[in-house]
């Protein structure tokens, strides 16, 4: 199904792309903020869907889980946005509304029965095409001529790269054979992850609004889950 995963690519590298740059332009609590609302999207998305076609249903509490989530993802972070920062917020924004059709799509490419290998496989082909077409734009090539980068920044993209095929592998299979909606709420995860290892590794404070916001997200995560558990059994 190449029309797929072309709209996947384009929609997912778009994202990325326009992530990259709030993070580049806004406060990183508020850039990842904007990027996990996501998972509202979603909500959005499969809500209006169901507005216009009857046959089509969404389960509100599942919905609800997300919202608790999306609760707990804005204590944990506590973003904030200035006036002149509202363009790079709008940007972050379209950005979360892009990822979450994405997710849309990789659903969509798992019910055609696309293995994850495959999807992510194109996903990195699209990436990688799309993402040297930047060296087009002036002054956005990288003035560091390769000798001059160091060996442990090599290592560390590799690290990256690693981490992060793994990652849209497990999510691919996830969005492809799992339920959407739980999948949105357990996304937020990654924050309450970030927030353990800010705690170990770089001595962050540990904050009561950011433990009620990583004891939300973690009991909203539950929720979904079990209840999804439920209905199936049911």
């Amino acid at each position: 199904v190449p029309r797929l995963h072309a709209q996947r690519g384009v929609s997912g590298v778009l994202a990325l792309s326009l992530w990259f740059y709030c993070i580049g332009h806004l406060p990183l609590a508020t850039a990842v903020t904007l990027n996990y609302m996501s998972s509202v999207w979603i909500a959005v998305f499969l809500l209006l869907r169901a507005a216009f076609q009857r046959s089509a249903r969404v389960d509100l509490r599942l919905v609800g889980a997300i919202a608790v989530g999306f609760l707990g993802v804005a204590l944990v972070l506590q973003p904030t946005l200035a006036q002149d920062q509202l363009f790079a917020g709008m940007l972050g924004v379209g950005s979360g509304m892009l990822a979450a059709t994405a997710y849309v799509q990789v659903t969509a490419l798992g019910r055609a029965g696309e293995p994850e290998v495959r999807v992510v496989f194109w996903f990195s082909v699209m990436g990688t095409l799309l993402g040297a077409l930047i060296w087009l734009i002036p002054g956005q090539g990288n003035p560091s001529s390769l000798p001059d980068i160091p060996w442990h920044a090599w290592l560390e993209l590799f690290g990256v790269g690693a981490f992060a095929t793994i990652a849209q592998l497990l999510m691919t299979r996830a969005y492809a054979r799992g339920t959407m909606l739980v999948n949105a709420s357990l996304q937020y995860l990654g924050i309450v992850h970030a927030f353990v290892f800010g705690i170990v590794l770089f001595d962050d404070p540990l904050l009561a609004s950011a433990v009620t916001g990583a004891a939300l997200i973690v009991l909203s995560g539950l929720y979904a889950t079990r209840h999804n558990s439920s209905a199936a059994a049911g």
